[in-house]
C-alpha cells in the first residue's frame, strides 16, 4: 500500500514557507494505520526495547500502539509544564523557531531499553532533544523512529549513531 497517499500537504502551516504534512487521513484510515504499525514495528523483531517514548503530540498516536503491540511500558515527552510530577528539561531549534520538551525524572531507570517514536524527522532537533533526555536519565536508545522522515532537511545528521528508521521518506 503507497502510505505517501494518505499525507495531505498543508502548504504556509503553521507559518508561511512551511509544507506541513497532515497525517489525518493516515490515521482515519484503518488499513493504512494497521500497515503503518506494521512497517513500524518490522525493525524492532529482535530489539530487546523496554520502554517507548511518544514526542507530544503526533508521536502519541503510534508510540502508544507501538508500546502496546511491544508490550512495554509509554512514555510521554511533552511540552513544558504538562507533565505534573518532577521533569528534566531540552531546548531545540526546529525549522520554524524553538521549544523545549520535558520528561518526568522517574519515567527512565538506568540501563533501560528505549524506543524514541515521533511523527516526522525534519531537522532532527526535537529527536536529538529527546535522546539527549533519554541519555540524562540513564536510558539506551534502541532506535529513534519515524512515521516519516524529510530527508532533505538532514535531520539523520544530528542523531549521531542512533539508528533511524522511518516507515515513510520524503
Amino acid at each position: 500500500m503507497p502510505l505517501k497517499k494518505y499525507i495531505r500537504d498543508i502548504q504556509d502551516f503553521p507559518k508561511p514557507g512551511i509544507l506541513f504534512k497532515d497525517i489525518t487521513p493516515l490515521l482515519n484510515n484503518p488499513i493504512a494505520r494497521k500497515e503503518t504499525l506494521d512497517l513500524l514495528l518490522s525493525t524492532l523483531k529482535d530489539k530487546k526495547i523496554d520502554k517507548v517514548i511518544g514526542v507530544e503530540s503526533r508521536g502519541f498516536f503510534f508510540g502508544i500502539l507501538l508500546a502496546e503491540a511491544l508490550n512495554v511500558g509509554f512514555i510521554p515527552v511533552r511540552k513544558p509544564n504538562k507533565l505534573p510530577f518532577e521533569t528534566i528539561s531540552a531546548s531545540y531549534d526546529l525549522e520554524y523557531g524553538t521549544d523545549t520538551l520535558e520528561i518526568h525524572t522517574d519515567a527512565i531507570q538506568k540501563g533501560d531499553r528505549v524506543l524514541i517514536h515521533d511523527d516526522v524527522l525534519a531537522t532532527g532537533g526535537t529527536a536529538k532533544a529527546v535522546c539527549e533526555l533519554v541519555e540524562r536519565l540513564g536510558g539506551t536508545i534502541v532506535q529513534c523512529n519515524f512515521l516519516m522522515e524529510l530527508s532533505f532537511l538532514n535531520g539523520r545528521d544530528k542523531l549521531g549513531s542512533n539508528e533511524v528508521f522511518a516507515a515513510i521518506t520524503y
